[in-house]
């Protein structure tokens, strides 16, 4: 599946460390738009179910993490974890996992989950309105390139993990570099 298509224009709600607020709870609010995100930057974002569930805590956010540096060595500017989850459940889901250099994105009404056309039902596990797995490569607010999971629907009795992996992502990602060598 190779396409270009914008990213669509959306505004996330964020919370960022302020030490000048003091406290247990030094955070305040901060938007963040699509712009602020992918405006001249070559960028890999991977959408999963949920924080701190099993395949997206074990293996799919933890491997981006530890790859970190050859994405970066192959031409991307930033990595970002997506979730249909609040900041404060993003954040704590990247402290508890040690996340250091993947940027844990909030997207807690599940707009640009929904206006990408993937946003599904998971009524199924409790969870309600979800992203599907997958991941896609952004340049200058193009997508050249998504990696989406199979058997895409609401309720789906698997949660397909294959396609949106980061060595799949960065394989591509080099071949296409040489490509255009």
């Amino acid at each position: 599946m190779s396409f270009m298509r914008t990213v669509p224009d959306v505004t996330f709600k964020t919370r960022v460390r302020d030490e000048s607020l003091g406290g247990d709870n030094p955070f305040k609010w901060q938007d963040v738009t699509t712009s602020d995100l992918f405006k001249g930057k070559r960028v890999v974002l991977f959408a999963l179910p949920g924080a701190f569930t099993p395949t997206c805590s074990s293996t799919h956010l933890p491997r981006y993490e530890e790859l970190h540096e050859q994405f970066m060595a192959a031409g991307v500017d930033d990595i970002i974890c997506l979730s249909v989850n609040d900041a404060f459940v993003m954040y704590q889901w990247g402290k508890a996992q040690g996340i250091q250099k993947v940027r844990m994105l909030p997207d807690g009404n599940g707009e640009f989950t929904r206006k990408m056309g993937m946003l599904v039902n998971k009524e199924n596990l409790g969870f309600g309105p979800r992203s599907w797995r997958y991941a896609m490569v952004v340049n200058d607010g193009q997508i050249e390139e998504m990696f989406v999971e199979p058997e895409f629907g609401d309720n789906a009795g698997n949660d397909p993990f294959e396609r949106s992996d980061a060595d799949t992502v960065l394989s591509w990602i080099t071949q296409a570099s040489q490509k255009s060598a």
